[in-house]
Order: structure tokens, then sequence, then C-alpha cells
């Protein structure tokens, strides 16, 4: 198995690819990679190479594409949890095959993350990838507040849902047709306390669906990662 480094679209020059100083200081002390031995060099939006570590960085031995993406684009809108639990929605949700992550300020989640905290998530975001054999980095969208994401996200055609807690609205494997698979699906889960009747209003007033994860109230954390699970396994099974 060769080790996976995500690179931004700079570092590729012709047929080199241009380390960073942390990026082979890795591969060196860490992965213990010598002069001639090969790694995976990604740049996160689907193309990948292999790469023979040198002198001046890297030699690009051959370009390849891998199928290890869902058949279905998945954007979740996420209302922040307490503490760092938006680490492991991030980390997890990655390895099932999100797309794109909105987190969010909804009217019961604590104030506005620091720009420090953005940046933690794309890393973890870049390492989760790299660690589960993706091409694709998911885009961890800057903290926008509840009505800015629906707005941005409903103008998309595509199906938008919004799950909700203790309700009688369908399963969202009602709306889900393994034979008929949308090409993409927005999905927002609210945070502890669940969403306010005006939030859920204001949703349903830019065409999101109301729909249920299940019988039982899942934490903020897990009603995300329950969310792609769900999806990923439908979409694998379709497109296998």
């Amino acid at each position: 198995m060769l080790y996976r480094l995500v690179i931004e679209e700079t570092q590729k020059e012709a047929n080199k690819i241009i380390l960073k100083y942390d990026q082979e200081h890795y591969l060196r002390r860490v992965v213990r990679l010598n002069n001639g031995q090969h790694f995976i060099a990604i740049n996160g939006k689907g193309k990948c190479w292999q790469v023979k570590l040198n002198d001046d960085g890297g030699e690009i031995v051959s370009y390849f594409e891998e199928k290890r993406e869902l058949g279905i684009d998945v954007t979740l809108i996420v209302s922040l949890p307490k503490g760092n639990g938006f680490e492991e929605i991030v980390r997890c949700t990655t390895e099932l095959g999100v797309n794109k992550i909105f987190p969010i300020i909804s009217d019961r989640t604590l104030p506005k993350p620091s720009h420090n905290k953005l940046i933690r998530w794309r890393k973890i975001a870049q390492e989760s990838a790299e660690q589960s054999e993706r091409g694709i980095v998911p885009l961890i969208n800057e903290p926008l507040a509840f009505h800015e994401a629906i707005i941005q996200t409903s103008s998309l055609n595509c199906p938008c849902f919004i799950a909700v807690a203790r309700t009688t609205e369908k399963h969202i494997m009602n709306y889900l047709n393994p034979h008929q698979l949308p090409s993409r699906i927005i999905i927002a889960t609210g945070c502890e306390g669940g969403w306010s009747d005006k939030e859920v209003e204001n949703a349903i007033a830019h065409k999101f669906q109301p729909i249920s994860l299940g019988k039982r109230i899942l934490r903020a954390v897990t009603a995300p990662i329950a969310t792609m699970a769900l999806i990923a396994g439908i979409s694998e099974n379709t497109y296998s």
C-alpha cells in the first residue's frame, strides 16, 4: 500500500511534484520513504499520480483514476454541536464519502467558532481523505447562519431535506430510490435540542423536505454520520 499525500495544484510542475518542507519531512522521517520509493499524490479533486521520491521532491511515474467516490454528490448542512464534536463529524463523513459540509450557526448553537477551528476542520478532512484512499477532499465551508446556508443551497436544482426529531414525517429511505438516485442531494441536521420551529418553517419555505432518521433521538454528532452511512450504503449498492 502506497502512502497518500494531498498536494496543491501549484505543486505539480510538468512531470514533477514539488514537496513542501513538512510534506517531505513526513515522508522521509515518519513514513520512512527513501529515494526511489513511491507514494501517491492527489490534488483533492479526483486526480491521482504515482510519484517516485527523489532529491528534488518527486518524479511522476504515472497518472491514474480511482473509482472510490459515491455515485451521488452529498452536501451536509450541519448545525455545530458542543465541544469538538464537529471534528468527529468531519472525520467520519469524509470516510463515508461526503462532498461538502456547511457548518452552521443555528438558534441553539454556541457562538461562532474561531478561524483556527475552520483550519483544523479542513486539515482533518484532508487527512481523512488520505486515510480512506479518496481522490476528493470534501470542501468545508466557512460557518454560516442557518438561513444563509439554506438560501445558498436551495438555489441548486436537487432534492433538499431537513432531518427533524420526534416527527411523523417519512424516513429518509422513502425518498432515496436505489434504482434512480439523484446526482446530488442536500441534507441538514440539527444541534443539541434540535431545530427551532422557525428554522424548520424557514427550511420548508425554501423547498426543504422534512424527514425522519428513525424512531430514536440521535445525538448531534451521530445524525450526520448516520445519514452519510445510509446514503453511502444505497449509493454503493446501486453503482457497484
